[in-house]
């Protein structure tokens, strides 16, 4: 079985596969000074409560990382726990995508492989918006290029500038309000942010595709992106993590 693992800033996905079948997966928030050892316990915890796999099912390993310190460590642990070489995701990795950023290192494993798994499930020309740390939007033509993208400021960020930098502005729960306008604070902020974004979404689509030329298939992925997704004229299909 196939071990993956996904980190990214905020949280790292973990997932086991039989071939390309998801058997179970798993969330959990990204340790950035975790040892080999700490992620050691971490995985077993997790395996103890699953009924479908265990340690010694695993004979393979991937890792992709926008968190450059959990690299080693995780590659400690796969060799110590699991004994196996883990495939580490980078853009010289073979995946069958050929990426046209200016500098090809520039594109995160968090990037590449959200393209790849787009890519090889809907085909091209595809549109991917991951809504993590940051919201992330990526381009891959029917060709298998990886054309580019644009990053803006994550959801929880956004909303946890306006908890800090405004005084008066509490922290929220981040749910859709009953009506764009705002009776109340928190009704408001929940309305700028959910039907901000979506408005952001489908206005960057909109502009991508055309300087594009061509209407793109649009997937939406990450930790809160079925907050946004049910607003958005332009997401065609959610990923749930």
């Amino acid at each position: 079985m196939l071990l993956v693992v996904d980190v990214g800033n905020t949280n790292t996905v973990i997932g086991v596969y039989d071939k390309d079948r998801l058997v179970v997966n798993w969330r959990i928030t990204t340790k950035k000074d975790g040892t080999v050892d700490e992620y050691g316990v971490v995985f077993r915890d997790l395996f103890n409560f699953s009924s479908e796999v265990k340690f010694e099912m695993i004979d393979s390993m991937i890792i992709s990382s926008v968190v450059p310190p959990i690299i080693s460590p995780l590659v400690g642990m796969a060799e110590k726990y699991f004994n196996v070489v883990p495939i580490i995701v980078d853009s010289e990795t073979k995946t069958g995508l050929r990426i046209l950023y200016d500098n090809p290192k520039e594109v995160g494993a968090d990037r590449i492989v959200n393209a790849v798994a787009a890519f090889k499930k809907y085909g091209g020309p595809t549109i991917v918006v991951d809504f993590g740390t940051a919201t992330t939007f990526c381009s891959i033509s029917k060709n298998a290029e990886y054309r580019g993208g644009i990053i803006v400021p994550g959801i929880m960020i956004a909303l946890e500038a306006l908890f800090q930098r405004a005084a008066k502005l509490p922290r929220i729960e981040l749910k859709k309000p009953d009506r764009v306008l705002g009776k109340n604070t928190a009704n408001s902020m929940q309305s700028g942010i959910i039907f901000g974004y979506a408005g952001l979404v489908d206005g960057l689509i909109s502009r991508l595709e055309k300087e594009l030329g061509e209407k793109s298939f649009v997937v939406a992925t990450g930790g809160l992106a079925e907050v946004i997704a049910s607003e958005s004229k332009k997401i065609k299909n959610l990923v749930r993590q």
